[in-house]
């Protein structure tokens, strides 16, 4: 390990230059990540569900998404700011620990005293306490993905983001698996998911330390700080376009992907009862193919040294699996349809992940804050998705959705073939070759 230094804004600031040495930290990275997507995947799912029907069992389904709804609202800029501060940050013990560690305690605390309220009074305290927890959570997980830059070269990075996605499915139903037994008492739920969140964060803190920072610190300026989130089309074209195209990947999966159980019971005509079973099924189907395609997909991108081939691909598999409800119009065929948007989802998590590293508009200095915008992507992706989908439904029904689904998807693949992945992949060369001399 090695400190470079480079200038920015004027100034000299420190800039860690860090040599991969094994997979020790990769596998320190994917336990706090299988914590934190726990944590997700346990309150939403199982706990904050069962909290909101004891409190208002008629409109239990209203509540909640008034709750996710605020807690998306108050968090979709929270992995830029914090990627942002953690770039900034000179400290001892680095640059991203330190927001690890916040985000891991203010958010497990909020977590925590969501439990430690019992049976809640208050659909209001609960929408504010996991508002505050989400965000500093997501805190957390843009500190811990800044090391994909930070830490690994680019010859290495689908593998890592790849590990990266497969250790949040591995979370998500690790989290929604052990916490089902505790519906019935979520206060002990709470506790355990916030026990577990900060104790990976404090434990990767101590066990992988980041090498001390110089405590030189680049004045700040809130106008700067502010205009640094506004990317130039103009110098970083290819950085625009992996924005765009995740935005519009979100959309086109996510309006047919949350939608399986009404494909099931309106579109396909499943009994209600068969269609809950169905839509575990699918989801487990797809949760393999995108553990599958999330491992292999970034080591071959990594071999290969292509990421938009595998994009692409990603791209067809949504377009082509959009004609499976319609020429099948069966459970099968609804199985199908969750295989393959599993492997593309998949696919775009770790190939996608990857090139937005190697887009990013000041890696060295700026990559917390790059790639929390990437993220943001994804969250305003997310949001957006159900709202084209129930609108597309109400206005010409299901077969529509595909069609739509289809198109915004097509758009998607139309936005990644402008980026010039062999220009990237030589400056990035040169760059990996310039941090290899100054590690030796």
């Amino acid at each position: 390990m090695s400190d470079g230094r480079s200038r920015a804004d004027g100034r000299m600031c420190s800039v860690r230059v860090i040599e991969v040495r094994g997979w020790g930290l990769l596998v320190g990275l994917a336990v706090v990540s299988v914590a934190l997507f726990a944590t997700y995947a346990g309150v939403l799912s199982v706990l904050l569900p069962a909290q909101l029907a004891e409190i208002n069992p008629d409109g239990k389904v209203a509540a909640l998404a008034v709750v996710t709804s605020i807690s998306f609202a108050v968090t979709a800029l929270a992995q830029p700011l914090f990627g942002a501060l953690s770039d900034r940050t000179r400290t001892r013990w680095g640059r991203r620990v330190p927001w690890m560690l916040v985000g891991a305690v203010v958010g497990g605390a909020a977590v925590g005293a969501m439990g430690a309220m019992g049976g809640a009074e208050s659909v209001a305290a609960l929408a504010v306490l996991w508002a505050v927890g989400q965000f500093f959570l997501n805190g957390l997980d843009i500190a811990s993905t800044a090391y994909l830059v930070d830490s690994f070269p680019t010859r290495r990075r689908g593998i890592v983001a790849g590990v990266f996605g497969m250790s949040a499915v591995v979370g998500g139903a690790t989290g929604v698996v052990a916490i089902g037994s505790f519906a019935d008492e979520p206060a002990a739920g709470y506790w355990l998911l916030a026990g577990v969140v900060i104790a990976a964060a404090v434990l990767f803190s101590v066990t992988f330390r980041e090498p001390s920072e110089s405590r030189e610190r680049v004045p700040f300026r809130v106008g700067a700080f502010v205009r640094g989130f506004v990317i130039d089309p103009r110098r970083h074209p290819d950085f625009v376009w992996v924005f765009v195209w995740r935005l519009c990947f979100s959309i086109a999966y996510g309006s047919v992907n949350g939608y399986l159980l009404y494909l099931l019971t309106d579109y396909v005509g499943v009994e209600p009862a068969r269609a809950a079973g169905l839509v575990g099924q699918a989801t487990v189907v797809g949760g393999v193919g995108v553990v599958v395609a999330v491992v292999a997909g970034g080591w071959l991108s990594d071999r290969l040294a292509r990421r938009k081939l595998f994009i692409l691909v990603a791209c067809a598999l949504v377009a082509v699996a959009n004609f499976f409800p319609v020429l099948w119009p069966t459970a099968e065929g609804i199985l199908a349809l969750a295989a393959c948007l599993g492997v593309a989802l998949g696919l775009a998590i770790a190939c996608g992940t990857a090139l937005a590293s190697q887009v990013l508009p000041s890696p060295r200095e700026h990559a917390g804050r790059g790639l929390g915008t990437f993220n943001f992507a994804t969250n305003v992706g997310q949001a957006i998705a159900p709202l084209v989908g129930a609108w597309v439904i109400a206005v010409s029904g299901y077969p529509a959705l595909f069609v739509v689904s289809t198109a915004v998807m097509l758009l998607a693949a139309a936005t990644i073939l402008p980026v010039k992945e062999a220009r990237r992949k030589a400056q990035l060369e040169r760059f990996d070759s310039v941090v290899s001399r100054s590690t030796t």
